[in-house]
């Protein structure tokens, strides 16, 4: 069975939740926030203004 591409890593909040997910392929992390209907999915940044990388190793790219 394929590995799915995105990967939950951190997750807080029951009503206003806050998650960040790293793509598998990429290693780019991103923090997805919802707040009752609403919600937002951006690239997680460091203090440059540069995206947060999660090293990606080979075993985690097994889907097609």
């Amino acid at each position: 069975m394929a590995k799915e591409r995105f990967e939950k890593v951190y997750s807080q909040g029951a009503m206003n939740v806050t998650e960040i997910w790293v793509d598998r392929e990429t290693g780019v992390n991103y923090v997805y926030h919802i707040s009752g209907y609403a919600g937002g999915l951006t690239p997680l940044l460091d203090r440059d203004g540069k995206p947060v990388i999660t090293p990606v190793t080979g075993e985690q790219k097994t889907w097609s």
